[in-house]
């Protein structure tokens, strides 16, 4: 980061604790409205290349991989189409890595898309982007997770001949669980996350082993059938991406904790890069898993693909699929958790939220508010429960920003064309994936038009009536300063700076 950047965020950080200390028009004094604390406090530097790769791994192997196959193989009519899909995917995910890695060493900052956006778009299009992650995009994710996550629990206890808990109390308990794990140290959910990746990884490695076991002895016919049935409609493809690419999501998640990676401009890249590459070897093998166990029917009748898989190969063992999935679906809404509160947190310290989101906690130096926030919002989410409508807005809305984040790489090659770059990807890449992205929005508007789609455009413009109000004429409403000081003094936050990396 330049001087000029560091100076631009002093200022920022040294604006809000102007204001926190000018008072309320309710005449409390300075010393009752803000805790003070050393000005150059900030969240450290606790992500390495190990536990880089572990959030970008664990992250983006949760539910998906457990219910996506399914809705794919669906949606394309064939075995040996779905099994394309899924190394497309891929290489679309590795794609989009290699293009986020060139951002996240240009832009230093937290907040993944956001910051991006911001920087070569302009502040609105960043601030709809974090208008509609917050409110929809992370806790939708973050949601559906936990939803999987308690189905999961609901047919171990059903093996266990146990009474089964309600789904959504499971999954409001899984989110508060991670909430609090993320609230009280970075460093602990950093490890937690590093465990549960190699615990799903050899839950995974488990169903890999048992497919070539499978194939081994002669359980080629289900593959055999290869592209036989496959559907030719270019909106149903498209809906068979955003299956498997929702599997893929989290690929991602390391640019959101920039601030927080030790030496970003190596592990970042790095990361980026060797955690998709072994997610996506890992879910084709997978695939090819399944579908020599199990007939094509078998897999579609499935409510969890992996329990089915387990009950037909593992036997009396097969109590460990359903366990292997809520560790590895736990640790997916761990690390989800972990890099979404840094758009709230990130969004807020720029003045497009209210600014106690951007505060951070003393002692634990975690940003305990955002967390907080973006906790709240997914319980909200799993209320109506429905994971197949959830997934579809996520994936379009999701996608039309993708796409705006690499086009903000296109513009800043030309706005920042001097600025140092330690990685810098071929530029046909991110015009690729701008290409891609455009697809995967239009193609199911023009071939199905459906009121979703409209609702969901509606839902990002509408982030303009908050916009232009509290944050291009920063109203405030009347009292927020005295919540802001109750919120510092229960939760003992303060405001935050940026830390350089160089």
């Amino acid at each position: 980061m330049d001087n000029s950047e560091q100076q631009d965020n002093d200022d920022q950080n040294g604006g809000l604790r102007q204001r926190s200390k000018e008072g309320p028009d309710d005449g409390l004094s300075p010393d009752q409205l803000s805790i003070e604390t050393d000005e150059n406090l900030h969240m450290g530097r606790n992500v390495g290349l190990i536990s880089g790769i572990s959030l970008i791994v664990g992250s983006i192997i949760g539910s998906g991989i457990f219910i996506s196959p399914k809705g794919v193989l669906s949606d394309t009519g064939s075995v040996g189409l779905s099994l394309v899909v899924w190394a497309l995917s891929g290489l679309i995910a590795l794609l989009g890595a290699l293009s986020y890695a060139e951002l996240g060493t240009l832009i230093r900052l937290s907040g993944g898309e956001y910051a991006y956006i911001r920087a070569a778009l302009g502040n609105i299009c960043a601030y709809l982007y974090a208008w509609t992650s917050i409110i929809v995009i992370r806790p939708s994710t973050l949601a559906i997770i936990c939803l999987v996550f308690a189905e999961y629990v609901a047919s171990f206890f059903k093996m266990c001949g146990s009474p089964v808990i309600p789904n959504k109390l499971v999954a409001a308990i899984a989110l508060i669980t991670v909430g609090i794990v993320n609230s009280w140290s970075t460093k602990l959910a950093a490890r937690v996350q590093v465990v549960f990746t190699a615990a799903k990884l050899i839950a995974l490695f488990i169903i890999i082993i048992g497919g070539i076991v499978k194939l081994a002895q002669g359980n080629t016919a289900v593959l055999a059938t290869g592209f036989t049935g496959s559907t030719t409609s270019p909106s149903v493809i498209a809906l068979a991406f955003y299956g498997a690419l929702w599997a893929y999501d989290g690929w991602n998640n390391l640019n959101f904790v920039t601030e927080e990676i030790k030496e970003p401009k190596k592990n970042l890249p790095r990361a980026n890069i060797i955690g998709v590459i072994l997610v996506t070897v890992v879910y084709v093998l997978t695939n090819i898993s399944y579908l020599a166990v199990l007939t094509t029917q078998q897999l579609l009748d499935s409510a969890a693909v992996a329990v089915t898989w387990g009950d037909l190969i593992l036997g009396a063992a097969a109590i460990i699929m359903p366990l292997s999935v809520m560790i590895s679906t736990f640790g997916a809404a761990n690390g989800t958790a972990f890099s979404g509160s840094r758009v709230v947190y990130a969004a807020a310290r720029d003045n497009n939220l209210p600014e106690v989101l951007s505060f951070i906690q003393v002692k634990q130096l975690t940003p305990m508010p955002s967390m907080l926030f973006t906790i709240f919002i997914s319980i909200l989410m799993i209320i109506p429960g429905d994971i197949g409508s959830l997934i579809d807005f996520f994936s379009f809305t999701a996608w039309m920003f993708y796409g705006m984040t690499f086009l903000s790489l296109i513009v800043l090659r030309f706005k920042m064309k001097d600025a140092p770059r330690p990685y810098k990807v071929p530029i046909p890449i991110p015009v690729i994936m701008f290409l891609v992205s455009i697809y995967l929005v239009i193609a199911p508007i023009v071939d199905n038009p459906q009121m979703g789609f409209l609702y969901a455009f509606l839902f990002v413009i509408g982030g303009l009536l908050l916009y232009f109000p509290f944050v291009h004429f920063n109203f405030k409403l009347w009292g927020w300063d005295r919540i802001t000081m109750y919120c510092q003094l229960i939760f003992n936050i303060v405001p935050s700076s940026v830390e350089p990396d160089e």
